[in-house]
C-alpha cells in the first residue's frame, strides 16, 4: 500500500505540475493500432468477432506486464517493483487531467466556448451537454475512469490491474470504432464489471463526504446496484442539488436573494464547480484510508 500511496501522488504531482509532459506520455494509440490490426486478421464468425474477442486484445499486452510485474517485486527489497508501480500508475491515471478539463469549461466565454471545452468530457462523436445534471454525471463518470477505477484495481492487483482496467476502457470508449459489434458489446459488459466495485466505493465515500440522506435516497433506486445501473450519477446528483441548497440557504437565511446567493456561493455553473469538489473530497478519502492502511502496516 506505501507504493500505492506513492505512485497516486505522484501521478497527481505530475499531472498538475506538468499536464503537457503528462499528456504526451499517456498515449495509446498502439493499442488502438494493435484492435486494428485483429480486426483485418481474423474473418466474420471468429472468436475475435463474438463476445468474449475483447480477452485476446488483452492478453497479449497484459502478458508481459504480468511477467515484468512478478519478477520485480523481490529484488533489491522491492525498489524495482515500486517504480514499476509508479511508472504504470502515473500512465493509466487520466489519460486527460480532469481539474484542467474542468476549469476550462469554467473559464469559456461564452455558450459556444463552453460547448467545445465540455468535449472531453464526453466519449467521442457525443455531443456534450451543459445542463447542471448532465455536467455532474459527465464529472463523475470522468472520475471513475480516470481516476478511481484505475486506482482500485491498481490496489488490488498492482500494476497489472492498472493496466487491465485502462486498456479495458479505451477499448470500450475511445477505441469504439475500431472493433465488430458484437466484440464491442462484450468490451463494454467486460468494462461494466471492472467499473461495478470501484462505483460502489465511490457511492459508498460519497455518502460520508456529503449528505448522507441524499445517498441512501440513490441506493433505494430500482436497479441501482446492477451492472448498467445509474448508482453513482443518482447519488452524484442528488448530493450536488443538496450542498447547493444548503449553500443558498446560509445567505438567504441573512436576507440575500437567492439568485444572489447562488451566484455569489458558486459563481456560473455552479453544479459543475460543485461537482468537482465533490470528486475532490472523495479522492481524498480514499488516499486517507490508504494512508490509515500504511501506518497500520508499518505498526503492525
Amino acid at each position: 500500500m506505501t507504493a500505492t500511496l506513492l505512485a497516486v501522488i505522484v501521478a497527481l504531482a505530475v499531472g498538475h505540475l506538468a499536464p503537457a509532459f503528462a499528456a504526451g506520455l499517456r498515449r495509446f494509440g498502439w493499442f488502438r493500432s494493435w484492435l486494428q490490426w485483429l480486426n483485418a486478421q481474423f474473418p466474420a464468425g471468429s472468436f475475435w468477432r463474438g463476445p468474449y474477442g475483447i480477452a485476446l486484445a488483452l492478453l497479449v499486452p497484459l502478458l508481459p506486464m504480468a511477467l515484468l510485474q512478478f519478477g520485480l517485486r523481490s529484488p533489491l527489497w522491492g525498489l524495482p517493483g515500486l517504480l514499476l508501480g509508479i511508472a504504470v500508475l502515473f500512465w493509466c491515471w487520466g489519460p486527460r487531467d480532469l481539474d484542467v478539463d474542468v476549469q476550462a469549461i469554467l473559464d469559456a466565454p461564452n455558450p459556444a466556448g463552453r460547448r467545445a471545452a465540455a468535449a472531453p468530457l464526453w466519449p467521442a462523436g457525443v455531443s456534450p451537454r451543459l445542463d447542471g445534471g448532465s455536467l455532474v454525471e459527465a464529472v463523475f463518470t470522468n472520475a471513475l475512469r480516470r481516476w478511481f477505477a484505475v486506482l482500485f484495481w491498481f490496489c488490488l492487483l498492482g500494476p497489472f490491474g492498472a493496466l487491465v482496467y485502462r486498456l479495458s476502457a479505451q477499448a470500450a470508449t475511445q477505441d469504439a470504432d475500431a472493433m465488430p459489434p458484437d466484440t464491442l458489446d462484450g468490451a463494454r459488459v467486460w468494462l461494466a464489471l471492472l467499473e461495478w466495485p470501484a462505483v460502489q466505493l465511490m457511492t459508498l465515500a460519497l455518502a460520508l463526504v456529503a449528505n448522507f440522506d441524499s445517498v441512501a435516497a440513490a441506493w433505494r433506486e430500482p436497479g441501482a446496484f446492477g451492472l448498467q445501473g445509474r448508482l453513482l450519477a443518482g447519488a452524484a446528483r442528488a448530493s450536488v442539488r443538496c450542498e447547493i441548497a444548503e449553500e443558498v440557504a446560509d445567505f438567504t437565511d441573512a436576507g440575500i436573494p437567492a439568485s444572489t446567493a447562488l451566484a455569489e456561493a458558486f459563481g456560473e455553473l455552479p453544479e459543475l464547480r460543485d461537482a468537482m469538489s465533490l470528486v475532490w473530497r472523495v479522492l481524498v478519502l480514499w488516499l486517507a484510508v490508504l494512508a490509515l492502511v500504511v501506518v497500520a502496516g508499518w505498526a503492525g
